[in-house]
């Protein structure tokens, strides 16, 4: 694999799972280089790193890779004690954070990238199940400020970018998330007015629109 000194992360910009890394390297004042991947091109260190799902994130510390964001993050935590930890001290936090964390991924942004990639019946029941989801992630959140108990961590980093990308799916799916769950709009809002990590990892959302728009024209489906 090539040399890469020091800390460096590969990702492609519009990534959700990427840029929870940036925010939780941020989080951790973790100094690193970053690599933007084109994914239509994948470059020789990224296929090399992870050569078994060939996809980013990928974290590489002294020459060694770290696949899949979640492990990542948890790498993160262990590796750079500085700043707040990001995950809860008792075993019971960590393992509500972890649960959340993958709730998150498999039911929001699962559903809201199967909305935008399909259309009819099958858009509709996506809409319906991402719509749900966001409901139960606000049941979770209440009147906290933020998901962690004792303040910013593990699943407010994890979920800070699928917000981003739900406000692009609401062109598609005919909602907005300040409607249907305004305590989770109000705590993304939030993090990008409270959490410098979060205000600078994040992409601006009508870029990803037009991403989520060229997804759609290559599939056919504009």
């Amino acid at each position: 694999m090539e040399a890469v000194k020091g800390v460096a992360l590969l990702n492609c910009w519009a990534s959700p799972y990427g840029l929870r890394c940036k925010v939780a390297l941020a989080e951790k004042a973790v100094e690193y280089e970053y690599r933007e991947e084109n994914l239509m091109d994948k470059s020789a260190l990224l296929l090399q790193a992870n050569p078994v799902h060939k996809k980013v994130p990928v974290l590489i510390h002294d020459g060694r890779a770290v696949c899949e964001s979640l492990l990542i993050l948890h790498y993160i935590d262990e590796v750079w004690p500085t700043g707040a930890p990001l995950l809860p001290a008792e075993p019971y936090g960590r393992a509500q954070a972890r649960f959340w964390a993958d709730f998150a991924d498999k039911k929001i942004f699962d559903a809201g990238i199967k909305m935008v990639r399909s259309d009819g019946e099958v858009a509709a029941e996506a809409r319906e199940v991402l719509v749900e989801a966001l409901k139960t992630l606000e049941g979770e959140l209440g009147e906290k400020a933020y998901f962690g108990s004792e303040g910013f961590g593990f699943v407010d980093v994890v979920v800070a970018p699928i917000i981003v990308w739900c406000h692009a799916f609401e062109k598609y799916g005919g909602f907005t998330l300040e409607a249907e769950a305004p305590k989770l709009a109000a705590w993304g809002k939030r993090c990008v007015a409270e959490r410098e990590s979060v205000a600078k990892a994040l992409p601006d959302g009508e870029k990803l629109v037009g991403f989520l728009g060229s997804l759609r024209k290559h599939l056919g489906l504009e």
